[in-house]
């Protein structure tokens, strides 16, 4: 490969750095092919860019990037990257289902980088991945915003509904006696 298609590859891989939310390393070794078609079905179903690369591609791609330095223990032997751009535990998500498949445990993972951050394999499948996605924490802060809305119209109606609580215990009293 000459210089100049070189440094396309590598401007293009650290286009993606600088775009991404969090990039999950993985090692792929021993994964037959239908696995890896299955487990890059996976990633395209969930917005997950991934991508085989060469590991100097990436060290001269992110040199200039913030945690860079540890970043370079990850990159040894066959290197696969998921990028994720919306949702940073996104492909951590994947990764971990697809461990628990029958040929998943030969996919391993490397580490992972976000935010400047390198993280090592522990921390992507047992912090990372259980993350709550971009739409399930939205939900749980319109739930949070909501939460106070619904106690004061609740304490609005109160009155209204003691009353007709009142009225109807009088009438069953009446009715009674």
């Amino acid at each position: 490969m000459d210089r100049t298609a070189k440094s396309v590859q590598i401007g293009a891989i650290n286009s993606k750095f600088e775009k991404m939310t969090s990039a999950v390393f993985l090692d792929f070794k021993g994964l037959p092919v239908s696995a890896v078609t299955a487990l890059r079905e996976q990633f395209r179903t969930a917005g997950v860019e991934y991508k085989v690369v060469k590991n100097t591609f990436v060290k001269q791609a992110t040199k200039n990037a913030k945690g860079s330095e540890s970043l370079k223990k990850i990159l040894v032997g066959m290197t696969g990257v998921a990028w994720t751009y919306d949702d940073p535990s996104a492909a951590a998500k994947v990764v971990k289902a697809f461990r628990k498949t029958a040929q998943g445990d030969k996919l391993t993972i490397k580490g992972a980088l976000i935010d400047g951050q390198v993280l090592d394999a522990k921390s992507v499948e047992d912090q990372l991945a259980n993350m709550p996605g971009k739409d399930e924490l939205r939900s749980m802060l319109l739930a949070t915003m909501q939460a106070p809305l619904q106690q004061f119209v609740a304490l609005l109606q109160a009155p209204a509904q003691n009353f007709a609580y009142l009225l109807d215990a009088k009438k069953r009293e009446a009715e009674g006696a």
